[in-house]
């Protein structure tokens, strides 16, 4: 397989969008919906977090940020925002929070290699840099390469453009799977590895779906992990995965995907069941279809949960 060129630059996302929540109320409220923590979120730093069914089921998936006490943004799938944006106000109720859909001012950049040293070369990963117009958020590296998303004017986006395609690409690499309208209500947190990259906090309070993120967690119960792969064609968010030679029904499904930057077919991040694993190759979209090569995550992935 030829060998991948260094990816630097910085990509337009147009692909995501922010949600902003304002108001005395807005920490708090958010805090009651989503799988992390947002009340003692302080404005130097970012986190992930989901946003589930009474099923536990994720139906967003969100960086998130507070830049100031009465102000929380969410960046997540854009062709989730609306329908997020809401659900999320159907809860609101009485509380002072004001929900608004802030993607217009505050466009959304991702800079890689090269060009995000200079934006946060004095933020660790998750550390953010945040102004009244803007926010840069240093993101996980992907093989190596750090990575930073930018949110409204900050110094540095001006560098030489990076194709979205690999930047999305770069994001697979970084193991983090965000959800968007072809995965929605597919995945309880765990099936995606949320809880391993720090989407979930398990000593807050409730959230819609707690109990069964909880019971997942803490009963055995997690048969199915988020695993990357490499393909000679390039996978659909939501399509099918089987075992070679068990036509009789998928074991997988595809969570992400992009193609690879060397034009080498793509990468997808899959979550499949673990007690699959020994069954042989998988394979995209039928028993015969693609074969899915698997590739090595930036994170320990507890496999041993496939005999619970």
């Amino acid at each position: 397989m030829p060998s991948l060129p260094a990816l630097h630059g910085a990509a337009r996302l147009d692909d995501w969008g922010v949600i902003r929540a304002e108001g005395a109320d807005a920490a708090t409220f958010l805090h009651g919906q989503l799988t992390n923590d947002v009340t003692g979120l302080a404005s130097t730093r970012a986190r992930l977090a989901g946003f589930c069914s009474a099923k536990g089921r994720l139906q967003a998936s969100f960086v998130v940020w507070r830049p100031a006490p009465e102000t929380v943004f969410l960046a997540c799938a854009r062709d989730l925002l609306a329908p997020t944006l809401k659900r999320l106000s159907m809860f609101v109720l009485r509380a002072k929070c004001k929900l608004t859909d802030a993607s217009a001012e505050m466009p959304l950049v991702g800079l890689a290699g090269d060009a995000a040293d200079a934006a946060a070369a004095e933020l660790d990963v998750w550390g953010v840099r945040a102004d009244a117009t803007g926010a840069a958020i240093r993101l996980p590296d992907a093989l190596g390469s750090r990575r930073v998303l930018v949110a409204g004017q900050v110094e540095g986006t001006d560098a030489a453009p990076l194709a979205l395609a690999h930047w999305r690409w770069l994001d697979l690499q970084s193991g983090i799977v965000t959800i968007e309208a072809a995965t929605v209500d597919r995945f309880v947190p765990q099936m995606v590895n949320h809880e391993l990259v720090g989407a979930v906090d398990f000593q807050k309070g409730c959230y819609p779906g707690q109990e069964v993120v909880a019971r997942s967690q803490y009963r055995g119960t997690i048969k199915r992990r988020t695993l990357l792969f490499d393909s000679a064609q390039l996978p659909t968010p939501g399509q099918d995965v089987f075992a070679g030679g068990d036509a009789s029904e998928p074991i997988g499904t595809v969570a992400s995907a992009a193609p690879r930057p060397d034009g080498a077919g793509a990468s997808a991040l899959v979550e499949v069941r673990l007690a699959s694993l020994d069954a042989g190759a998988l394979h995209l979209g039928s028993a015969e279809g693609p074969r899915l090569e698997p590739r090595e995550l930036p994170y320990a992935l507890p496999l041993e949960a496939a005999d619970a």
